[in-house]
């Protein structure tokens, strides 16, 4: 007997079958979710180095890309050699071995410049901190002096808070110092973890970048196995857009950080400000935060320059308004363009909600990642709106009260804007009543 494959009863079978899988699932995640975060936490920290190769290669891929087609295959070109297959592997690692070592000097040169100043830098904060909380009681005493009213309120609070502080500390900090030294132990640890995942991340990230033509070519072949071919184009047009999206993002945001460092510490040096490469490096690295990142970084660095010099304070905070104007009116938008599509609000909520989820990372992460459901869900209610002949701009929906069968819109009045336009008819109408009996 032969056997007859249907292709309905079969999809039917499959349907059915993700439907039962997806209810044990969903039990299992409404009453083990305890477990099931243990285990996704397992399996990530498993996968961390493969994670993070990832990344990397993410990172590292339009540098490769410049180096190769600009600089390595105009080579050949101009040598007059074949690119066959055998040319386009040499091109492809010898793009590698220039990307790597590009990197590596670029973070050389950086760390060796960085690492020393920052380090002379906490020494120095650390052996000339008594003298600073000094010369910043001494400015807050003469301030108080002359202002005598002000004195006492602080008086006040100080004596205040004194006590509860005390309690806190005595209560709270002291009988948990054990756990504290535990845990920075514990970061300490998680810390050379993280630096050895990501060595081990880099490594495979080279092999990824070796061959990144091959593996994006075996994701589009599932693709179009397991989906029809319009939904398969669809989808690698999301993944199109959705690379775009981060790509534009996040590289064009770590440049644009980079520049607001530098321009940072340029202008701090000419000015004087203390601790002038320290603090353009906070400044520099929290501002790939959107938005709260000038924040993060601005306001612990004015307090420490507080403490050693107030004028210089007042200074590094007008410098740091006006660079935050430029980076967010010109230099931003230079670098960045378009690339999210979201307004202010959209940006504050995403970075609110992802940071408040992941962390910095999410703060990070979350503009991007954002911009991406909040671009299919665009897509989504614009695709209902035109299968009901209805418009996809907002602009006609700004003022719409109701919309007819023959679509068309119709204002929407306020019930006070009525009932004067009627009372209005109204005395009208009486009005032209009593001229009629006058005459």
């Amino acid at each position: 007997m032969k056997f007859h494959f249907n292709k309905k009863y079969f999809y039917w079978g499959l349907t059915a079958l993700f439907v039962v899988m997806g209810g044990i699932l969903f039990y299992y995640i409404l009453f083990h979710s305890d477990s099931l975060s243990s285990v996704l936490h397992s399996v990530i920290t498993v996968s961390m180095p493969i994670i993070d190769g990832l990344a990397l290669a993410y990172l590292i891929t339009p540098i490769l890309n410049t180096i190769e087609r600009k600089i390595i295959k105009p080579i050949y070109v101009k040598a007059k050699i074949p690119i066959d297959s055998k040319s386009k592997k040499r091109i492809r690692m010898i793009s590698i071995l220039l990307t790597i070592v590009i990197i590596l000097i670029i973070l050389y040169e950086f760390f060796a410049m960085i690492i020393p100043e920052l380090i002379r830098s906490i020494q120095s904060i650390i052996q000339q901190f008594p003298t600073y909380v000094n010369n910043l009681t001494a400015w807050v005493t003469k301030i108080l002096e002359n202002n005598p009213d002000l004195e006492s309120v602080v008086n006040e609070l100080l004596n205040k808070y004194s006590t509860m502080l005390n309690r806190f500390l005595n209560s709270n900090v002291l009988p948990k110092i054990n756990d504290l030294i535990k845990t920075l132990s514990m970061s300490v640890i998680g810390f050379f973890k993280a630096m050895w995942n990501l060595i081990i991340g880099f490594i495979i990230s080279i092999y990824i970048l070796g061959s990144k033509e091959t593996f994006a070519g075996q994701a589009k072949k599932l693709v179009y196995a397991f989906l029809d071919i319009p939904t398969a184009n669809q989808t690698i047009s999301n993944v199109r857009f959705i690379h775009s999206t981060f790509s534009g993002f996040i590289i064009g945001k770590i440049i644009d950080s980079a520049i607001i460092g530098v321009i940072c510490f340029v202008c701090t040096s000419i000015i004087g400000t203390p601790y002038a490469i320290l603090v353009s490096v906070v400044v520099g690295v929290t501002n790939i935060i959107p938005f709260f990142g000038p924040w993060l970084g601005g306001i612990p660095c004015a307090l420490l320059i507080l403490m050693v010099n107030p004028i210089q304070c007042l200074y590094f905070i007008i410098l740091i308004l006006i660079i935050q104007q430029f980076d967010g009116n010109i230099l931003g938008p230079k670098i960045l363009g378009d690339s999210t599509g979201l307004s202010g609000f959209w940006v504050i909520f995403a970075i609110t909600v992802f940071g408040g989820i992941f962390g910095i990372l999410g703060m990070f992460v979350g503009v991007p990642i954002f911009a991406v459901f909040y671009a299919a869900f665009r897509a989504v209610v614009s695709k209902l709106l035109k299968g009901k002949d209805l418009p996809t701009d907002t602009t006609p929906y700004l003022l719409v009260g109701s919309i007819g069968e023959d679509k068309t819109f119709t204002e929407y009045v306020p019930v006070k804007k009525k009932r004067k336009s009627a009372a209005g008819a109204e005395n009208k109408t009486k009005t032209q009543e009593s001229g009629e009996k006058g005459k």
